[in-house]
């Protein structure tokens, strides 16, 4: 990789952690909305983004093309549909988290994510482990137990969006599919639920007349807030190393807990000190074992 190459992989991917960070800034000015009516509208709002991206880009018939492959393939049918249902799931939580005052237990989430992610790996992928991750491990669980412990609350919150977010990328893996084509078809897939949904609530916060109001206009705004970081994440992954990635995606979780404790004003007490310090310091040992693993030799 040339260096010019790696400092725009850097930008686009430091650009898209950015945005998911301000993100919980963005489900907050909605946070009168149920969560449920704004993942619905998220969903709808992302499909007809992308859809429109597609035509934009002149990748329709390719993305017909693709639609087609899928269907005829069983495995890549069930892998994408399961991956639409586990980032729906994921999606809800965190707008729940952040409308309903947790946005620390979002941010631990996303501060365990990746070693779900390694557990993932090691259970389904048969990948190997080493002495430094397995460490990280303990260490992290030592976090989320002591957390349980002093509040006697299970922090249910901060593992499904970890576990559910590591499920999808290991979903994903076995569909093998862009990140547009991928984002269109997921959104595709969950649009029929999420307008049934809309179509049955009671009180619908997105209003006909008058149609541009501020709720509108945020609700709508979800589509383009949730595609771009992908779009920038996706074009930026590529061209730096798996290391950087790894290391750059600790800005988002950052934020949030910069966020909830300074901006939001919630709670962080002793037992949040100390099981995020447990949880910091398994991600060091993680980060350390990832760039101390010996590099491939790599044929040209």
């Amino acid at each position: 990789m040339d260096r010019r190459q790696i400092k725009i992989g850097i930008l686009y991917t430091f650009s898209a952690y950015l945005l998911w960070g301000f993100l919980t800034l963005y489900w907050k000015q909605i946070d009168y909305v149920p969560a449920g009516q704004i993942l619905a509208h998220r969903i709808v709002w992302s499909c007809v983004f992308m859809l429109l991206l597609v035509i934009a880009l002149g990748k329709w018939q390719a993305f017909i093309k693709e639609c087609h492959a899928i269907l005829k393939d069983k495995r890549r049918l069930f892998g994408i549909t399961a991956a639409a249902i586990v980032i729906s799931m994921n999606w809800f939580l965190f707008i729940w988290a952040v409308v309903s005052g947790h946005v620390l237990q979002a941010s631990l989430g996303y501060y365990i994510n990746p070693l779900i992610s390694i557990l993932l790996g090691i259970v389904i992928l048969k990948e190997s482990v080493s002495k430094g991750q397995i460490i990280s491990f303990i260490l992290a669980g030592a976090g989320v137990l002591y957390l349980t412990v002093s509040y006697g609350v299970f922090p249910w919150v901060s593992l499904l969006l970890a576990a559910t977010f590591a499920l999808y990328g290991l979903l994903k893996k076995t569909v093998n599919i862009g990140a547009i084509f991928g984002l269109t078809i997921e959104t595709l897939i969950m649009v029929p639920l999420a307008l049934i949904y809309l179509g049955m609530v009671s009180e619908n916060s997105f209003t006909i007349q008058p149609m541009f109001t501020m709720t509108n206009l945020y609700l709508i705004g979800a589509g383009i807030a949730t595609a771009v970081p992908l779009l920038l994440f996706s074009s930026g992954a590529k061209q730096i190393p798996l290391a950087m990635v790894g290391f750059l995606q600790y800005i988002t979780p950052t934020m949030m807990l910069v966020l909830g404790v300074f901006l939001f004003h919630e709670p962080f007490t002793q037992a949040h000190l100390i099981t995020f310090i447990l949880i910091w310091t398994a991600l060091f040992i993680y980060m350390a074992s990832v760039y101390r693993r010996p590099k491939r030799k790599i044929n040209k």
